[in-house]
């Protein structure tokens, strides 16, 4: 009998892991695959926000220690103009963020769990979710053409993604949901120069770059859902040629670099799961989902693990009833990720900004410190519904006002 088994040992399962296991808590976690390796479709951003978490759990060093390079600053540009800066720093004055290969932080992760005292059993396939009383008491499965066998539990945690194995058999409600509003496709460069985070974002295009491990650049290229379609008839066409008419600076750089993996891609629908029920808990993408457009998925996975692992904490200690434990992280998660999964659902439609928000960031430019806060959003470290309070956008505005003004009376007095 475990306190928990945590189906799915990477960015979600495997911190989830780790903060039961230093809690003193006997853990099974299992995954399909083995480490280290790669994802099909991930674009491995880890905002400030989740680096803090890293550092925290004292694991900062060791990504550090990859050569993946810290991010400090962003640029978006607007074609019009460009916004650059860098954004508030997290928890403990953290202000990197970093992008590192999935094949080079989830074994961090792992061995992290491991070392913490939880069971790994690497290419486990979970056949079965067990039932007891109308209670999820365990799962049943097998390592690679190993037998069958049944494993019990407190609880049984999903952290296997979208299409979560955990989440189907318990028949997770879901609700919020979004159908896939753009689709992206991405690969790896050698010889680019480049520094931060960069997007070019144009009416329903979006490029996206910035470096990993290994001296190389991830550049990517976003579409709108309904061009999709067209777009599948010819990835790596419409690719380049997206990057050359957004981007014709990077495109001139990409004509002497080479690309070094294929095209990696698709697109995804959005979706909240209520994330608990007698027995079981959902953690990462098998809870909680939206589209890639804002690069938050790692960070928010990061978020949500820490928050589970409080309440199977409380609940398994006798400290609160689980399920009232369970329902307080549903509460919390919801709280911190609704606002920006609504705004990230506006961005993934990659519609021209309104004119109000076109206002909002042309007075941007002039307002460094607000430039930080907006940058900040992003790397979840200023929460939306602060930052787009009506009374800071009158303040932004106001000022933008104030500060194009002055130099007009300036000029007629000389």
């Amino acid at each position: 009998m475990y306190d928990a088994i945590i189906v799915g040992a990477r960015c979600a399962g495997s911190p989830t892991a780790l903060l039961l296991a230093r809690k003193g808590y006997k853990v099974l976690l299992v995954d399909r695959g083995a480490f280290p390796s790669d994802m099909a479709f991930s674009n491995h951003f880890v905002h400030q926000t989740g680096t803090a978490k890293l550092k925290r759990w004292g694991l900062l060093d060791k990504l550090a220690a990859t050569g993946c390079p810290p991010i400090t600053a962003d640029y978006f540009d607007y074609g019009a103009f460009t916004l650059t800066g860098s954004p508030p720093p997290a928890e403990g004055g953290v202000q990197e963020a970093y992008a590192p290969r999935r094949k080079v932080l989830d074994p961090i992760l792992v061995e992290a769990a491991v070392e913490a005292g939880s069971e790994l059993r690497e290419n486990f396939s979970v056949q079965e979710v067990l039932w007891e009383n109308d209670r999820v008491t365990g799962i049943r499965g097998h390592g690679k053409n190993g037998a069958m066998v049944t494993e019990s539990a407190r609880i049984t945690v999903g952290a296997d993604g979208m299409f979560s194995t955990v989440a189907k058999a318990v028949k997770a409600p879901e609700y919020n949901n979004k159908p896939p509003l753009e689709g992206s496709w991405y690969s790896y460069w050698s010889g680019i120069r480049m520094m931060g985070w960069h997007l070019w974002l144009r009416p329903h295009r979006v490029i996206f770059a910035y470096n990993t491990n290994d001296n190389l650049t991830l550049i990517g290229s976003a579409f709108a859902a309904r061009d999709l379609p067209m777009v599948r008839t010819d990835i790596e066409g419409h690719y380049m040629r997206s990057i050359a008419e957004c981007a014709p600076d990077l495109f001139e750089q990409l004509r002497s670099c080479r690309r070094e993996s294929k095209f990696v891609g698709g697109a995804i629908p959005g979706y909240l799961r209520k994330p608990y029920g007698p027995g079981w808990a959902l953690v990462g993408d098998a809870g909680y989902q939206k589209d890639p457009c804002t690069a938050s998925g790692i960070t928010d996975a990061f978020r949500s693990a820490e928050m589970l692992a409080e309440a199977i904490d409380a609940g398994l200690s006798g400290r609160q009833p689980v399920e009232q434990a369970l329902a307080g992280y549903e509460q919390q998660r919801n709280q911190t990720a609704l606002p920006f999964y609504e705004l990230t659902s506006q961005l993934a439609t990659l519609e021209p900004p309104p004119p109000e928000t076109q206002q909002l960031l042309a007075a941007l430019r002039e307002n460094p410190e607000q430039a930080r806060r907006f940058f900040g959003v992003f790397a979840l470290t200023v929460p939306v519904q602060e930052f787009f309070a009506p009374e800071n956008v009158q303040r932004i505005l106001t000022r933008n006002h104030r500060r194009v003004s002055a130099p007009v009376r300036l000029s007629a007095r000389r």
